[in-house]
């Protein structure tokens, strides 16, 4: 299973909520954390068949950021 890290613009609790709909209905994500305790705010993607820009249009959709961090 992919892992993937981004850094993103989802600061809360209420930006996890709004996002939640959005990466579960996403077929090829598995498992997703955002650590908004993180200042970075970082994203955690896993996935046999996730990718950077799936994650990113994904995330896109519901109105934020994701910028990829180098594994």
């Amino acid at each position: 299973m992919k892992e993937l890290k981004f850094k993103t613009n989802v600061n809360c609790n209420h930006c996890i909520k709004k996002i939640t709909p959005f990466m579960n209905d996403e077929k090829k994500i598995t498992e997703w954390s955002v650590d908004i305790d993180n200042p970075d705010k970082i994203m955690t993607v896993k996935g046999d068949e996730v990718d950077e820009q799936l994650v990113k249009d994904t995330l896109s959709k519901a109105g934020y950021i994701a910028e990829s961090i180098s594994n």
